[in-house]
């Protein structure tokens, strides 16, 4: 089985779950990680992936949008991608799909706002599913300290192991009948 992890980053958070995500995957799977606004992210180029896992960083309640990425970069600190396409832009240009197609999907957020109800990855996962995507795994967050981060403690190993165990659901271990 063939995967694609598809991530929109602005400040690094979600970029870095990302590669860790196919850490875990790759485990059981081929994988590749690709920035939404890199051609190789284009649904076309994407025929070939059987699971595609989405995500990237939640704003005011949701994926991001042009505004809030103009935000975001006035208000950022440090290194931040100025970007047009957002998460939002990948999930809403895909054409229907084949049946069988599966997905998964995650989300950065900040920490002190953990229980508000948005999420980006559950804003995606209903995008992908009225794209014919059938979600394999309830989405993920994995929590940054501030607005442009740093992850908390333990959030990229958290994400390879939602990774592997997501590699495992697909992958199933091999019976002791198919292991003779």
């Amino acid at each position: 089985m063939d995967a694609a992890v598809i991530y929109e980053s602005m400040y690094g958070n979600s970029e870095r779950v990302a590669q860790a995500i196919a850490e875990g995957l790759c485990e059981t799977v081929r994988v590749e990680v690709v920035d939404v606004t890199d051609p190789a992210a284009h649904p076309d180029a994407l025929r070939h992936v059987q699971l595609v896992v989405a995500g990237g960083p939640t704003h005011a309640l949701g994926m991001t949008r042009p505004a809030t990425r103009a935000e975001a970069v006035q208000r950022a600190t440090g290194p931040v991608s100025d970007r047009a396409t957002g998460l939002r832009e990948w999930v809403e240009s895909l054409p229907p799909q084949e049946e069988g197609r599966l997905a998964a999907t995650f989300d950065t957020r900040a920490t002190k706002v953990r229980s508000l109800p948005g999420s980006a990855a559950r804003g995606a996962a209903r995008a992908m599913r009225r794209a014919g995507f059938r979600l394999v795994v309830p989405s993920a967050s994995f929590y940054v300290g501030d607005v442009e981060g740093p992850l908390d403690d333990g959030e990229l190993d958290r994400a390879r192991a939602w990774g592997r165990a997501l590699g495992k659901v697909l992958v199933p271990a091999e019976s002791p009948a198919e292991g003779r």
